[in-house]
């Protein structure tokens, strides 16, 4: 006999564990499969120890600029082998916390790899998966899940090149670096987006020399330009070497060393040898070996097809987070779960609203993002007025010695609502959080400026930015 469910979620990373908790909450019989760590990616080789890694390196940065503080230290010794252990403790913690409130909300997790095998049936090899990355599961028994719902939610994992294939030892993935033994003498990243950018700040501030080529013409091209801009000149004040607008032509992996032949729009290409490669060009959708196509799933683009609901083409699945399009982020896939379980239990106002997602790295310094770049609200034809208010005219960012950055607000100057804003800076992760609570109520300029702001706050560049896009700051 089958296990008999209202849902069954195939996945237990922040898209998965989060459905199936919401799901839990309303009432419904739930199983979550899940065949490695409950957590998923984020929790446990992602989000979580990669923030706990560029904390370490906050401190390891800093380390040198003690005495101007007034505290004197002796001398410092980096360790990126013990940070990374801090960092698998913390994660150790995410996943135990998640086990407990699948306890509390009666879940069953089902350990093993799921795949669907019928209409409202999902199969399942137990027997938890042995680990990550290049470990095979352990052997199991299969067994048989009904559901009246099956929420799609595998993530993603990291893409590699054709010229240059990971192996874990020269060539690492996101998921060999976030646990390296030690820093290597000499790096290069292959890819300057968040990934990218974080691990080059972490390597950095223990000591590596760190090469970053990025194939399009600026870091975090995702980014408005002056964000990129503005963390490029601070990575390159570290002493990192950035390479814009180059293309990794071809690679030699040695036993000590790989060399890399990168095309910098110059005669000859450049020469990069380096200790370690870390390939950071993006992740890939998990929909192998699930049962898409004899279920009637369709994909698009690599991703597992969804319309405003969450729902795929087949009846009564539903597909979140990674493995269902960009943006590839943890809260999104989190919102996603919701929106998907809500509308299982029949709110037809659930969804997600796309145009308001925060976008952060956590390198130093920290960006943070929601809604248009200003070049996104010229091309889409508003008239805008841009405010822009420097952290250095800040004097809470001057009394912590974190003045590099700015808050940009772009203004659509017929009604003032806030068509986005860009954040560089001291904790630009935590203040982006104000705007997108101003975005999602609609909020204007005036109004983001009238709000009272405390003193001395970061979050007065806030309120000074709105100021600037129209017309009058008070401190610049």
């Amino acid at each position: 006999m089958a296990d008999k469910y209202d849902v069954v979620v195939i996945g237990g990373g922040p898209g998965g564990y989060v459905a199936a908790i919401k799901a839990a909450q309303l009432g419904m019989k739930v199983a979550c499969v899940e065949a490695q760590k409950l957590g998923g990616v984020c929790n446990n080789w992602g989000c979580i120890p990669t923030k706990a890694m560029l904390e370490s390196a906050k401190y390891a940065r800093k380390s040198g600029e003690l005495e101007k503080y007034g505290v004197g230290v002796g001398d410092v010794k980096l360790d990126l082998g013990r940070a990374a252990e801090r960092a698998a403790e913390v994660a150790d913690q995410g996943r135990k916390g998640t086990e407990y409130l699948f306890k509390k909300n009666e879940i069953d997790h089902i350990r093993g790899w799921g795949r669907i095998a019928g209409k409202g049936k999902v199969e399942v090899v137990t027997g938890r998966n042995a680990g990550h990355g290049d470990e095979e599961p352990e052997e199991g028994e299969e067994k048989t899940l009904e559901a009246k719902n099956i929420i799609i939610a595998t993530g993603s994992r990291p893409k590699s090149l054709p010229m240059l294939e990971i192996d874990g030892d020269r060539v690492w993935s996101s998921d060999h670096a976030v646990y390296a033994d030690s820093a290597p003498k000499s790096i290069a990243i292959i890819g300057a987006g968040a990934i990218g950018m974080e691990f080059a700040d972490v390597f950095s501030s223990f000591g590596s020399e760190v090469t970053i080529i990025e194939a399009l013409e600026r870091v975090l091209p995702m980014e408005d330009e002056e964000s990129s801009k503005a963390v490029a000149r601070a990575y390159k004040k570290r002493k990192m070497k950035l390479m814009e607008g180059a293309k990794l032509e071809d690679a030699e992996v040695l036993k000590t060393k790989v060399k890399l032949h990168v095309d910098t729009g110059k005669d000859e290409p450049e020469l990069v040898d380096v200790e370690r490669v870390l390939v950071a060009v993006g992740r890939a959708a998990i929909t192998d070996d699930l049962g898409l196509e004899d279920a009637g799933v369709e994909l698009e683009n690599g991703f597992i097809k969804i319309d405003e609901k969450m729902r795929t083409t087949a009846d009564g699945i539903y597909a979140i987070g990674d493995c269902a399009g960009p943006p590839l982020l943890a809260h999104k896939a989190s919102h996603e779960g919701i929106a998907a379980v809500e509308h299982i239990a029949g709110d037809e106002h659930a969804g997600v609203d796309y145009d308001n997602i925060p976008g952060v790295t956590y390198c130093h310094p920290e960006v943070a993002s929601c809604g248009m770049t200003e070049q996104e609200a010229r091309d889409a034809g508003h008239d805008i007025e841009v405010g822009k208010f420097p952290f250095s005219a800040n004097g809470r960012a001057r009394t912590a010695g974190e003045t590099d950055g700015h808050v940009k607000i772009i203004r659509d100057t017929k009604y003032g609502e806030v068509l986005g804003a860009h954040i560089v800076g001291p904790h630009a992760s935590e203040l982006i959080g104000e705007l997108i609570v101003g975005r999602h109520l609609e909020t204007t300029a005036e109004e983001m400026d009238r709000a009272m702001h405390p003193h001395p706050t970061l979050s007065e560049a806030i309120a000074e930015a709105a100021l600037a896009s129209l017309g009058h700051a008070l401190h610049i």
